[in-house]
């Protein structure tokens, strides 16, 4: 008897196993979940190899420009997931379930067509606007790039709206009831509506470009990064981003250094006062003769040049400076600007001149009885300039200073980042 038992307990614990490996999960055979991870493991071998074959057929029919480049590098991950949903079909066709899971397999098979059609529209929306890029005036690069992201939402969004279709969930209802909250919140984002139409009208008038130098004053000055939705994302010349609302750009006046045609000198040399009339002549003659004669530099008449003695200046006798180079990269005009440097002073010491620098001149009329002259004087080392020059007294009104010379070469007036 007791061995019979013994059977039978043996062959009760059998029947629980075959009842767990037939009904297993969800009533989903245990044996039917296995080939499931199977199939789904081939699939993910045959992902690479699937999507490879595809890409591969792709590019030797299309080409290989940039566009078909970009094109085949769209579609790429939308492909290479085709077999996942290759498996799952293949899954929910030998699996068998309740009624009511079969419904679910149905809609997730729908969902995940839907999802991969709407995944290569969304990859598709870029290359798709590069088309346009140069096609009209209107296309920019800043335009394709805002109609590429508008595509993308645009597509995003008809996607998620079918994919809530295939489960039941009606997206037009959940929309009128949005209605009023849209309308608050509407009043509320005025600003967010204010920038993203500034934004529009700053891209189509072209004022600025991504990578353009721009100035807007008492608000931000550096290279244009990115041009958003909201904010224009600007980084300082310290290397520190700043994001500015669009709205601040269209209504400020905005100065575009890089559409700058050429690039400004301005000048003011100063040149002892004991440099006469034949010397005052030479120099101007040779530092536009070298200007006229440089490649480096604009000529007229496209721009004007002028090397012109100015005025009499309080040290100095002012010859100003005035010209435009051909680039205007900043590394390129600060060596230009260096070698123009070089060439003045080169002209100006063979002219037999010289620069002229702030001085004054101290002419005593009469000193006490027993004064010592020498000790009069400023002491050297407590002052950085000592009196020049010491003439015996003088009668009448004789006893103004006179200048012998100042040397200001300033260079242009704006900060090293900006416009000479």
């Amino acid at each position: 008897m007791d061995r019979f038992a013994h059977v039978e307990t043996l062959s009760d614990f059998w029947a629980l196993v075959i009842d767990v490996w037939q009904h297993g999960f969800m009533g989903i055979a245990i044996g039917q979940i296995v080939l499931a991870l199977i199939v789904l493991a081939v699939a993910a071998l045959m992902r690479r190899l699937f999507g490879s074959f595809v890409v591969h057929r792709l590019r030797a029919r299309l080409g290989a420009s940039r566009l078909d480049e970009a094109f085949v590098d769209a579609v790429g991950p939308p492909i290479r997931f085709i077999p996942f949903v290759l498996a799952v079909f293949v899954i929910s066709r030998f699996a068998t379930v309740n009624p009511d899971m079969a419904t679910v397999f149905a809609e997730i098979n729908r969902s995940l067509i839907a999802f991969t059609i709407f995944w290569l529209m969304f990859k598709l929306v870029a290359p798709l606007c590069a088309l346009l890029d140069g096609r009209a005036a209107l296309f920019s690069p800043v335009m394709v790039g805002w109609a590429t992201r508008m595509g993308r939402i645009f597509v995003a969004a008809i996607g998620g709206a079918t994919i809530l279709d295939i489960w039941g969930i009606k997206v037009g209802p959940i929309l009128a009831g949005l209605g009023l909250f849209g309308a608050a919140v509407a009043l509320g984002a005025q600003d967010v509506f204010k920038n993203l139409i500034a934004g529009i009208f700053i891209i189509a008038e072209r004022r600025f470009q991504t990578g353009d130098w721009i100035l807007a004053e008492n608000v931000v000055e550096g290279t244009v990064e990115t041009i958003g939705l909201r904010t224009t994302k600007v980084r300082r010349f310290d290397k520190a981003p700043v994001y500015v609302p669009n709205a601040k750009l269209a209504d400020n006046a905005v100065t575009n250094y890089t559409q700058m045609t050429y690039r400004r000198i301005s000048w003011i040399v100063g040149l002892e006062y004991g440099t006469n009339i034949d010397q005052l002549r030479r120099i101007r003659d040779e530092i536009e003769a070298y200007l006229l004669g440089n490649d480096d530099f604009a000529h007229p008449p496209a721009v004007p040049t002028f090397v012109r003695v100015d005025k009499f200046n309080d040290s100095s006798i002012d010859l100003m400076i005035y010209c435009f180079t051909r680039t205007t990269v900043w590394g390129e005009w600060l060596e230009i600007k260096e070698s123009l440097t070089y060439a003045i002073k080169r002209i100006v010491e063979d002219a037999g001149s010289g620069f002229a620098f702030p001085s004054r001149s101290l002419y005593v009329e009469t000193l006490p009885n027993g004064a010592d002259l020498l000790a009069s004087l400023p002491d050297a080392d407590a002052a950085p300039s000592a009196t020049r020059d010491v003439e015996a007294p003088r009668r009448g009104s004789e006893q103004a200073a006179a200048s012998r010379g100042a040397a200001s070469s300033a260079t242009a007036t704006a900060p090293p980042e900006r416009n000479g």
